[in-house]
């Protein structure tokens, strides 16, 4: 099969010529072409579906993406859109309830995380970047072979709507997420680390009277999310890793009861899930990559670091990639270069905040998650976690680190 794409890409339909060819349209690749626009940057950018809507995509839009926007006289239009706030993240058990991060004593303009969804949030990104005649989005365009030549990347073949296509570029960036193709055709094999946990994630109906508040409930055994989306409930329910198909064998109405008997309230409600196609399985996982390029390719965002559900940042870490990528390959792109030197230094600037917030999650995960998935009784919150959230130089560590990660990423004009 590999030989027939080789053969068929070496017919390519026309030849094209950018400066900078982006492969994923998702959050990382949309900030990216759009900055590089801004700048005046020639790029493409490569979405392998039609459209951009799919569901349970990661939504949850962070101070720093929000900030970062702002930068750039985008976030107040970007709040124009339909969306929902959390200021902070609440947390209950069976024995006490606990805030796990509050973002409205944060210095920032936008003290909350929007929720938004991804296909909304990436048709803004691409129309605002769709005003520079630089641009170039091309949707329904499959990569499926770098252009490598004397050691150096040149661009890729990709199949469109309309055949073959050879689009050469100075610099190819994957931003094509958790399974990455850009990823394995440059020969990169990541580093994983094991994740406990996967979630079925699903959706109840919202009714007039609801709290308007996205949190977390926790009972021995089980651990559920719930996200406010205005119209719907997103509902998160974790399991134990590779626990679906068990899930599966005890049927629909054993996860009904499971879901009534922790939310009480809305066990009225559960019925409306009538069967399995309902039910979207994240398979968690965590990842890096030792090496994030090759001379004239560069990866960002998933296809570097898939990251653990776990505070919801995987978009917003992506997005910084991309800010930190536009920085430093910004004017050496508009000379029509990408130095070795400067792909690396975009990998120096992301992988330390990376690695660190990839720990913490892999650490709550296993001290925490884990925990409550293995045992039947009610988790108890420690009295000197509870005292330790309210010293003033602590409690606001986790809604800063997962609000804005170890280090600010800001635009640089």
């Amino acid at each position: 099969m590999q030989n027939e794409v080789v053969a068929e890409t070496t017919q390519a339909k026309q030849v094209e010529q950018t400066t900078c060819c982006i492969v994923g349209g998702g959050p990382a690749g949309a900030v990216l072409a759009l900055l590089l626009a801004r700048k005046g940057v020639p790029v493409v950018l490569l979405e392998e579906h039609m459209d951009f809507d799919r569901d349970f995509r990661g939504d949850t839009i962070h101070p720093s993406t929000l900030q970062i926007l702002d930068e750039i006289g985008l976030a107040d239009r970007l709040l124009q859109l339909r969306h929902t706030k959390a200021s902070s993240i609440p947390v209950q058990t069976a024995k006490g309830n606990l805030t796990l991060a509050d973002f409205h004593r944060l210095k920032t303009r936008f003290p909350y995380i929007a929720l938004i969804p991804q296909a909304d949030f990436l048709s803004f990104i691409t129309s605002e970047a769709g005003r520079y005649p630089n641009f170039r989005l091309v949707m329904g365009a499959r990569a499926e072979k770098l252009i490598e030549e004397d050691g150096y990347i040149h661009g890729v073949h990709y199949r469109g709507k309309d055949g073959w296509h050879e689009l050469r570029a100075v610099l190819t960036v994957g931003a094509d997420g958790r399974f990455s193709r850009v990823r394995r055709l440059a020969g990169f094999e990541p580093i994983q680390t094991s994740a406990p946990m996967d979630v079925l994630w699903f959706r109840l109906p919202r009714k007039a009277g609801d709290p308007e508040k996205s949190g977390g409930r926790l009972s021995g055994g089980h651990i559920l999310i719930m996200l406010d989306r205005n119209e719907y409930w997103q509902m998160g329910y974790v399991i134990p890793k590779g626990g679906y198909q068990e899930i599966r064998a005890a049927g629909l109405e054993h996860l009904r009861q499971v879901i009534g008997e922790m939310l009480p309230e809305f066990a009225g409600r559960v019925d409306t899930i009538q069967e399995w196609k309902q039910v979207s399985v994240l398979s968690v996982e965590s990842s890096r990559l030792r090496r994030w390029y090759r001379p004239g390719l560069l990866l960002i965002g998933d296809a570097a670091h898939v990251m653990s559900p776990v505070g919801g940042v995987g978009i917003n870490y992506a997005i910084q990639d991309a800010v930190v990528t536009a920085n430093i390959l910004g004017n050496d792109l508009l000379q029509g270069k990408a130095p070795t030197g400067d792909l690396a230094r975009v990998q120096r600037e992301r992988e330390l905040p990376t690695r660190i917030i990839q720990g913490l999650q892999n650490l709550i995960q296993k001290q925490v998650l884990t925990r409550v998935l293995t045992t039947d009784k009610p988790p108890a919150i420690s009295p000197f976690f509870s005292l330790l959230l309210r010293v003033p130089l602590v409690r606001d560590l986790p809604a800063r680190f997962i609000a804005f990660g170890p280090r600010s990423v800001h635009v640089q004009e």
